[in-house]
């Protein structure tokens, strides 16, 4: 079982790891050892870059959640951006080596702590709608689809779609 101590604020020296992590677990050829990759999704190695996680640190009401290894290494994260009273969840990455040890449960329980905290009722996602297993893991969360959608961003920074992509926005009803 991982220990929830392990999971903390992201630091400021730790963005550019970070930024190594979440690439090395959502692109490229690395990202195909675990089960949460887009690489068949999307061209391109990048899923964030240094400028755009820094913005998203420092953007008002928004928490990243960082999991250190026990050899304090960067194995996962979750971005959390509060928006009215609900928490909107992004970015859950976990090391594509380390996945399936319960480290991205920890981190979702993790966010429904801090959403619980600052008095979220809800926690918000979107999810690439072909990501099967991925949808069918949150379900088993809690989380259930609205079933609302929103179209891919024609204008993608970080890979172009192989394919036609739309949005799908999950949501968790949290007890207050």
């Amino acid at each position: 079982m991982i220990n929830t101590i392990h999971i903390s604020p992201l630091q400021s020296q730790d963005i550019e790891e970070l930024v190594t992590l979440v690439n090395s677990a959502y692109r490229g050829e690395a990202s195909k050892k675990g089960w949460t990759t887009e690489a068949d999704l999307l061209e391109g190695n990048l899923r964030i870059d240094g400028p755009s996680l820094k913005y998203y640190y420092k953007k008002p009401g928004a928490t990243v959640l960082v999991y250190k290894s026990a050899e304090n290494k960067l194995t996962g994260c979750v971005y959390l951006q509060q928006e009215n009273n609900q928490l909107y969840l992004g970015m859950l990455t976990v090391s594509p080596g380390a996945q399936a040890q319960g480290i991205g449960k920890q981190l979702l329980y993790a966010a429904e702590s801090h959403a619980k905290k600052i008095n979220c009722t809800a926690i918000v996602m979107n999810v690439i709608s072909v990501r099967h297993e991925l949808i069918a893991w949150y379900e088993r969360h809690g989380y259930l689809n609205t079933g609302e959608t929103k179209p891919f961003p024609k204008d993608v920074k970080f890979g172009k779609p192989v394919q036609a992509l739309e949005f799908i926005l999950l949501i968790k009803e949290l007890a207050v």
